[in-house]
């Protein structure tokens, strides 16, 4: 049989036992998935025949699909298995502080935006664009007109006197 008569013959049994084929796979899988793996059961079949020849082709679609179901039912059990710790995990509700612990950082807040408030203009500057508005040192230099180096030491400066003004409260 050559290429072409064997195309045509594959779509012959996929369109007329396109049903039996479903149902088949639909006994695995369930419906929703049946249509998918006829259609990979077809693609599949269709680009491996010119390695051998088939005696039965239907029964060899039949055997396709069945082991193709099977296979797509594996992986839904192990994706399912694989995943399932994590769906857990998202059902856990996130920790919130007590109240407490909500008006200490409230206040720690109030403090850094007091120490932020007491450095220089362009020191204050330079540590708000570097680390709340993400931007390289190297763009804060641009922005500020001074060199990297200054940059990296106004940040210091900023942070320390941030640190130190938390450790005094």
């Amino acid at each position: 049989m050559d290429a072409c008569e064997w195309k045509t013959e594959l779509k012959d049994i996929f369109a007329n036992h396109r049903p039996r084929l479903c149902s088949l796979a639909a006994r695995i899988l369930g419906p929703d998935q049946a249509d998918d793996v006829v259609q990979d059961a077809y693609l599949k079949i269709s680009q491996a025949h010119s390695a051998f020849a088939i005696k039965q082709p239907l029964a060899y679609a039949c055997r396709v699909v069945r082991n193709l179901a099977i296979d797509r039912q594996r992986r839904c059990q192990f994706e399912s298995t694989l995943f399932r710790a994590e769906e857990q995990g998202a059902a856990v509700a996130a920790p919130t502080g007590s109240p407490e612990a909500i008006e200490i950082d409230r206040e720690e807040l109030v403090r850094v935006a007091q120490a932020l408030d007491e450095l220089p203009e362009r020191t204050r500057r330079a540590f708000e664009l570097y680390r709340m508005g993400g931007h390289t040192q190297r763009d804060v230099a641009e922005q500020l007109g001074v060199s990297t180096t200054l940059v990296n030491f106004m940040i210091r400066d900023a942070l320390s006197h941030c640190r130190d003004s938390l450790h005094a409260g």
